[in-house]
């Protein structure tokens, strides 16, 4: 996999012209809003979950592919806002045919992403006819490279056979409170110590580099210390978190292996007085992109999570993110409610926010950038 968090986006830009990538504006204007250069380079930007096990003519989630160009989709089991035990996923071959059909309607490839850490986190559930997994902390007590990577193998391997190009996973924040009801209670750190979940983390990230998928790590800029869950209110860590919790972030950056890092919803007073990290600027451009280093791909958690759904409405959120520095904003659709326009809301807004001024043309192609550097990899 080519290593691109280096490059300038000046650098990039060439790049992707070459391969012929990259929208450019006209300055005769689209012949239709479908069409609307902008707009297609603000629907790259947007992630959605979606309800369906197969791809019917009805489902609003062809218009926001063909139509509104959406960039990624995100896959559940189970639809929490129904109470349902089912939603994307029933078998294998389902899946394998959901996710090929709605490729087949997409004009540039599509992220489909899924959060499969393994053992509490898992969508790909033995019940449906996957593969056993377990959970990262279970591999960090082991602690030991063969375990990691076997069932990180296994994990890739399914992903690749199924379509999924990208895993939402691993997780890097550090089990500091075990209790914590968003980390540790559901076992999802590799460890407390930074060593251990560096080497178990990139490990998981090689072999899914090896199936030619793509992994995220999160929560940046650190859950693993919290004492509430963002899904369902404000997360203050300004009390718990630890500078430590950083390095992580920071070693995996300086491998060269990282594609994708997810902002957390968390506050922290000590990082920024006023905003969760997710909407915060120095969290994410400030320290994540110049302390840290890291020119490439930035997503959201879950817009739709209380954290923020209770906290701020969705225009004020969505402005604070992009300018935050964030490139891809995801609606899980999965949390407390289900809006099948919530992708055409959103670039509906993100385009009014460029004509007002509050956010750049400019900072919209940063990210359009940013998303077409790592499709030109997708197979």
């Amino acid at each position: 996999m080519v290593l691109l968090k280096r490059l300038k986006l000046i650098e990039l830009l060439v790049v992707l012209f070459l391969l012929g990538l990259v929208v450019f504006s006209c300055d005769s204007g689209p012949s239709d809003d479908n069409k609307n250069p902008l707009k297609i380079k603000i629907g790259q930007m947007i992630m959605v979950g979606f309800r369906g096990l197969e791809l019917t003519s009805s489902n609003p989630i062809r218009d926001d592919i063909i139509n509104l160009h959406i960039g990624g989709v995100v896959l559940y089991d189970r639809d929490i806002p129904d109470g349902l035990s089912y939603r994307n996923i029933e078998s294998p071959e389902q899946l394998r045919n959901l996710i090929s059909s709605i490729q087949n309607i997409a004009e540039t490839p599509l992220f489909i992403a899924i959060d499969q850490e393994g053992g509490w986190v898992n969508r790909l559930k033995v019940q449906y006819g996957f593969p056993l997994t377990v959970t990262q902390q279970y591999l960090g007590d082991l602690n030991n490279p063969d375990s990691t990577r076997f069932y990180a193998n296994r994990t890739a391997i399914t992903l690749k056979d199924l379509g999924i190009n990208l895993n939402l996973a691993p997780v890097v924040d550090l089990n500091i409170n075990p209790n914590s009801p968003a980390i540790g209670h559901y076992e999802r750190s590799f460890s407390a110590d930074p060593d251990i979940v560096i080497s178990n983390a990139l490990i998981v990230i090689e072999e899914h580099h090896d199936q030619n998928i793509y992994t995220t790590l999160k929560h940046y800029p650190g859950h693993g210390s919290s004492t509430t869950d963002s899904h369902l209110g404000f997360a203050d860590v300004t009390d718990t978190w630890q500078h430590i919790e950083l390095e992580p972030f920071a070693a995996i950056i300086d491998s060269g292996k990282c594609d994708v890092i997810m902002a957390a919803h968390i506050f922290n007073q000590n990082l920024d007085p006023n905003y969760p990290a997710t909407l915060s600027e120095n969290t994410v451009t400030d320290i994540l992109r110049d302390s840290l280093d890291w020119g490439g791909l930035i997503i959201s958690d879950d817009m739709q999570m209380s954290a923020i759904s209770d906290n701020y409405g969705l225009e004020t959120a969505i402005e604070l993110a992009i300018n935050a520095g964030v490139d891809i904003l995801l609606f899980s659709n999965n949390s407390t409610t289900f809006d099948p326009e919530i992708a055409h809301k959103a670039i509906e807004i993100i385009y009014q926010l460029v004509q007002d001024g509050k956010i750049s043309e400019d900072r919209i192609d940063e990210s359009n950038l940013r998303i077409q550097a790592l499709k030109q990899f997708l197979n």
